[in-house]
């Protein structure tokens, strides 16, 4: 793990580097592929201020805490981004237990187009959003599109080497659609 460490206002100290160092690498035994930790420490008149950015496994955790002890403000940081990384972390693991529980359960629907009812003519494109479609199974799919925490997701499916898109239902369900050329 590379961790920045950039002072403002102030004169960096070998102990004050090695502290900081210390307590991001705490955060090691939470995540797994930490790239890179970006620690900014600066002080204006009596109030000493941490901001801590760490870029890890496609997430980025932000804190930053400000009192009047630079060390204090360190460890303040520290503790916001432990608990970010403890929620995430958490978050993966009931996903994972969900995952596994859908797969027992097999909960999948596929619709063709006769199955949909036809959408309102009255709809417009308020906003055209371009996408970088990324290879990927169903599983990755699923798992990306829960932590984007979106209801839709489009992918190049590997297993049938076409363009594929799963959404969530209302009922919690999801639902696979793969063109058919003819």
């Amino acid at each position: 793990m590379q961790v920045l460490i950039t002072g403002r206002h102030m004169e960096m100290t070998k102990a004050l580097q090695d502290y900081v160092k210390n307590k991001v690498g705490r955060v090691n035994k939470y995540l797994e592929n930490i790239k890179e930790a970006d620690v900014i420490l600066s002080v204006e008149k009596y109030r000493h201020s941490a901001e801590v950015t760490i870029k890890a496994n496609g997430i980025t955790i932000n804190g930053e805490e400000e009192t009047d002890d630079m060390y204090c403000s360190v460890d303040r940081v520290m503790d916001k981004i432990e608990r970010q990384v403890k929620k995430y972390k958490e978050k993966t693991r009931q996903h994972k237990a969900r995952q596994v529980l859908k797969e027992k359960n097999t909960i999948m629907d596929v619709f063709t187009a006769e199955d949909k009812e036809e959408a309102p003519s009255n709809l417009r494109i308020i906003k055209p959003k371009k996408l970088i479609v990324q290879h990927m199974s169903l599983d990755e799919a699923i798992k990306q599109m829960d932590l984007l925490g979106e209801d839709c997701f489009i992918f190049a499916n590997i297993a049938s080497d076409s363009l594929s898109v799963i959404y969530r239902r209302k009922d919690d369900k999801l639902v696979l659609i793969e063109p058919e050329f003819q």
